[in-house]
């Protein structure tokens, strides 16, 4: 089974590319610079960031479901990303290098699995997650501070 690791739509974020702080503020969103030790992962090109680039962090509802799972938290989008990437068959280095939570759900937004794994060990769990036939789709989140990543789908049986 092969699985794809998709990037954000930019497309919700677009309006807030050249905002003034205060007007970000007012939208509960803040400008970071990057600085030289970097650990900003942007969630639309699916990279992290490099020393000098310009990250928007603001609140992004990542799980929509009508459920007891419904969720939002922080993230970063490079300002200025305009094209989602996604990656096929294999966990991209912005994510490899991290902890990661996984959290697989079914068709309707409920948690059937979770699990804990070293982001360079995370492709084995993720096809062993969606192979299970309850599962639709994963949510990969950086352990640590609990955000929200992205989210994998199954590209075939």
């Amino acid at each position: 089974m092969s699985f794809r690791i998709l990037g954000l739509d930019p497309a919700p974020f677009l309006p807030l590319y050249g905002l003034d702080d205060a007007a970000l503020q007012a939208r509960g969103a803040r400008r970071v610079r990057v600085g030289p030790d970097g650990g900003v992962p942007d969630r639309v090109e699916l990279r992290d960031l490099a020393d000098g680039e310009t990250a928007l962090l603001l609140n992004f509802v990542h799980q929509p479901a009508d459920t007891p799972f419904r969720a939002s938290h922080a993230i970063y989008v490079r300002e200025g990303a305009t094209a989602a990437r996604s990656v096929d068959g294999r966990v991209p280095a912005v994510m490899a290098r991290r902890l990661l939570s996984l959290r697989a759900f079914d068709a309707g937004g409920m948690m059937v699995d979770a699990d804990v794994v070293e982001g360079t060990a995370a492709a084995g769990r993720i096809v062993a997650m969606l192979d299970a036939p309850a599962v639709d789709y994963l949510h990969a989140h950086y352990a640590r501070p609990g955000c929200f990543a992205a989210r994998v789908e199954r590209l075939a049986r």
